[in-house]
């Protein structure tokens, strides 16, 4: 996501503070980059709901407009009304102390309010917050300057999840409809660099946010922790070497397998990643943002759950990183290099390229990276008072770590400390593997 300069920022100058400016600027690029994800869907793409985790695209919308108008304007604006009384139910995700909600798994039931409405909902508070943000000037309160900051990125959040979310969709419907701004994939077909072990001396080291600029609450706090001498692999691991899994017998062999991934592999029938299919004459597919088309050997193997990335990092004779490997492994390297959403491919591409001087390819954007990290508190850590304490602390339970980011994730989103999280059974997300070994 581009920084706010320039013009955007020098035409409020002259009514409201540089910081103001800057905040409002930033707000007006983040808000305007989620409608941009909906501009080539049609009106019934909006409805859809095609599992208990996924959400219709018209409820992320709404979702994260009430995400403002409660938390921002509600609680710090005294002469603010909220749109309609009803919404906070409709469309709280899962703040218990904010009140009662529709369940997740009936979101898609939702026919009204109508897309027209939740767009002009989206307008109504998109003033409100402008208006609100402009009188206040010098006199914005700290702890509105951080809820601000806080929606933003967690509306950052639910560009990535409307993309995932209409992906699984899409997928389930024969037609194989083609979402619009994936026509712009470039599908690469040349041979990756090969994959080399990077050395990691291990140590006492520092772990967690470092504190500057913005965190969420459970990359906090700093921390020490002790790693072993460890490498990591240079690359994701590719499809077709996932596919050696495969063929080997790998979805089969239950010494490869976790108790629990094993019972989920024969409940779910998994034969293969999630969206990969065979056609006719033997050949892998691939369903797509862009449509369905043959798999490219090269490129990494994405939509795999914790479970199969764990099972083939065994088969491989390896294993999969802490989060904490990860961590100590990208510092140095630039966030904003990896492939990311903005390319409009919403597919992993083939390293083609070298690694750089660290020796590691991507590290950010592409996909999602499993580790072996279940996710928990950090040491010291409390949540935050009131309800945006449950915005991250209440799911510190069966939960693995993802580090990374992926192709449909925003740029400028992450950072070394970014912790992702999802039940280890999820596939529907841009999740790889990178594998790691003990020197």
């Amino acid at each position: 996501m581009p920084t706010p300069t320039g013009p955007a920022v020098k035409n409020t100058r002259s009514t409201v503070p540089f910081r103001v400016a800057v905040l409002l600027a930033r707000y007006t690029v983040v808000r305007a980059e989620t409608d941009r994800l909906c501009e080539t869907l049609e009106h019934d793409d909006y409805q859809l709901q095609s599992m208990p985790e996924a959400s219709p695209v018209k409820w992320h919308l709404a979702h994260t407009t009430w995400f403002f108008e409660h938390f921002l304007l509600s609680a710090h604006d005294p002469d603010y009304r909220p749109f309609h009384a009803v919404y906070a139910k409709l469309f709280n995700s899962y703040y218990d102390s904010v009140g009662s909600r529709v369940a997740r798994p009936e979101r898609g039931l939702l026919s009204r309010p109508t897309v027209p409405e939740i767009k002009l909902y989206r307008r109504r508070v998109d003033e409100a917050v402008n208006r609100w943000l402009t009188e206040r000037g010098d006199n914005l309160p700290a702890a509105a300057t951080e809820i601000l900051e806080l929606g933003l990125n967690h509306e950052q959040q639910h560009q990535e999840l409307i993309l995932t979310d209409l992906k699984h969709a899409f997928s389930r419907n024969p037609l194989a409809p083609v979402y619009a701004l994936g026509s712009k994939a470039k599908w690469s077909d040349a041979t990756t660099a090969p994959m080399r072990w990077v050395d990691f001396g291990g140590g006492l080291l520092d772990m967690g946010h470092i504190g500057h600029g913005f965190g969420f609450d459970n990359e906090s706090p700093r921390h020490k922790a002790y790693l072993r001498p460890y490498q990591l692999g240079s690359r994701l691991v590719t499809a077709s070497e996932f596919t050696g899994f495969i063929n080997a017998g790998g979805y089969d062999k239950s010494e490869y397998w976790l108790s629990d991934g094993w019972a989920v592999r024969d409940l779910q029938d998994w034969k293969c990643p999630e969206y990969w299919s065979k056609d006719e004459g033997g050949k892998w597919n691939a369903f797509t943002l862009g449509g369905q088309r043959p798999l490219t050997p090269s490129e990494p193997v994405t939509h795999v759950s914790f479970y199969e990335a764990d099972a083939y990092s065994r088969w491989a004779g390896v294993r999969l990183p802490t989060e904490y490997e990860w961590e100590i492994g990208s510092v140095g390297l630039h966030p904003t290099d990896g492939h990311y959403a903005d390319a409009g491919v919403f597919h992993p591409q083939s390293a083609e390229r070298q690694p750089g001087d660290k020796g590691l390819a991507q590290m950010y954007g592409d996909c999602w990276e499993w580790t072996s990290s279940p996710y928990t508190a950090y040491p010291g850590y409390r949540p935050p008072v009131g309800p945006l304490g449950e915005y991250n602390g209440k799911f510190m339970c069966n939960q693995m770590v993802l580090r990374g980011g992926s192709c449909a994730s925003p740029r400028g989103h992450l950072r070394p400390t970014y912790r992702n999280f999802f039940p280890p059974s999820s596939r529907w997300q841009f999740s790889g593997i990178r594998l790691a070994r003990d020197v």
